[in-house]
Formats: C-alpha cells, sequence, structure tokens
C-alpha cells in the first residue's frame, strides 16, 4: 500500500488517537520517509514543517507514541494511527491531547496540564 504523497507537496497529514480512549491526540504531517520510519519502527514519525526535519514524536520529552493500529483513509492522502501514548501527554504543552482548548464562545481549557513543558524541553 502506498500512501498519495503528491496531493500536498510530499506531505500527507496524520491523526494522532489513543488506541484505548479513542481520544484524538494531535494532527501532524508525515512525508515518505516518516512513513517509512514509522512502519518500520512501530514509534510514530513525522515530518516538521517549520524545522524542515524529521522527527520520532518523544524524542525530546520521552513521550513517545507506539503504534497499534493504523488506518488509511479512502483516498490514500491521510493517515489515521492508534497509538500507545507513553507518558500520558501527547502535546508540548503539558496536555495529554493538542485539543485540550474549547470553543464556548470563550476558549476555555478541558484539559489538564500532566507536566510543566519548561521542565521537560530545557533540559
Amino acid at each position: 500500500m502506498e500512501l498519495d504523497f503528491d496531493k500536498m507537496g510530499g506531505l500527507v497529514p496524520a491523526i494522532i488517537q489513543d488506541y484505548e480512549t479513542g481520544q484524538v491526540l494531535m494532527l501532524a504531517y508525515m512525508n515518505k520517509i516518516a512513513w517509512e520510519k514509522t512502519l518500520e519502527t512501530g514509534r510514530a514519525w513525522f515530518y516538521s514543517r517549520s524545522r524542515d526535519k524529521q522527527w520520532m514524536k518523544g524524542e525530546s520529552s520521552g513521550h513517545v507514541q507506539m503504534v497499534k493500529e493504523v488506518y488509511i483513509d479512502c483516498d490514500d492522502d491521510t493517515v489515521l494511527l492508534k497509538v500507545e501514548q507513553v507518558g500520558g501527554a501527547a502535546c508540548h504543552k503539558g496536555y495529554a491531547s493538542c485539543f485540550f482548548r474549547k470553543l464556548n464562545g470563550d476558549v476555555t481549557i478541558v484539559g489538564e496540564r500532566l507536566f510543566d513543558p519548561d521542565k521537560v524541553y530545557n533540559k
């Protein structure tokens, strides 16, 4: 099975979901190299558009994502990874999910911060 990396200039969106709870943890992008590394290692790899490089989720925090299941959408241009989130937090701001804010007219924080990002990333 090959993904269609041509539609978005070499990238495909990757939706990351908790394997057990179904909670959406994050959205990232994969290029062909990140896709292949994910399949080879069983850990989630992505392509950082802002840093222009490959990165493995958790490489600096230790909060890696162990891939349990992989789904590909009907157009071969989006991936859904169901993962075991090691350390409980997927978000670099310290929350379990990157989607920790809810819009109710105002923006409300609905998630609990699990770690202090300053202590994790400024080691």
